[in-house]
């Protein structure tokens, strides 16, 4: 079994989370905005964050989990093989552990427009496999 080339997964990790945050933020800030407002206007969602630099937390949070996803990757290499299709496996679950639980909770049980669980979830999801994907294609043995 080869050894786990590092430098190759961090690499990836920052590829994949720059890919990762820039669908978040494309959800965020463009398709979900107009929501997000009207949602605090009708007391459903707070109008200023509890945490101060909550951006920052969650763009280091992405990283971290594109981190996570492209290590996962490289060490599923050796038993499920190389390539486009081990990362689509990876992604498609590290992205259902990530966003589909707590959305589904949040669209069972709060009380805002179910859309937004819809979306919060597909960030995850979809951001999980594109970063996943990048790293892959990034990773090369030792």
């Amino acid at each position: 079994m080869a050894a786990i080339n590092m430098r190759r997964v961090a690499l990836g990790a920052v590829a994949g989370g720059v890919v990762w945050v820039l669908w978040s933020m494309l959800i965020n800030v463009v398709l979900l905005a107009h929501r997000y407002t009207a949602a605090q206007e009708a007391g459903l969602l707070l109008k200023a964050p509890r945490y101060s630099f909550f951006i920052g937390y969650w763009i280091v949070t992405l990283f971290l989990a594109s981190y996570i996803l492209a290590w996962l990757y490289a060490s599923a290499r050796a038993t499920l093989g190389a390539g486009f299709g081990t990362a689509l496996k990876i992604g498609l679950v590290g992205g259902f552990l990530a966003g589909f639980p707590l959305n589904l909770s949040t669209a069972t049980w709060a009380p805002v427009d179910r859309i937004f669980p819809l979306w919060w979830m597909l960030d995850m999801w979809v951001g999980a496999v594109a970063a996943t994907v990048i790293a892959a294609w990034l990773y090369k043995e030792q």
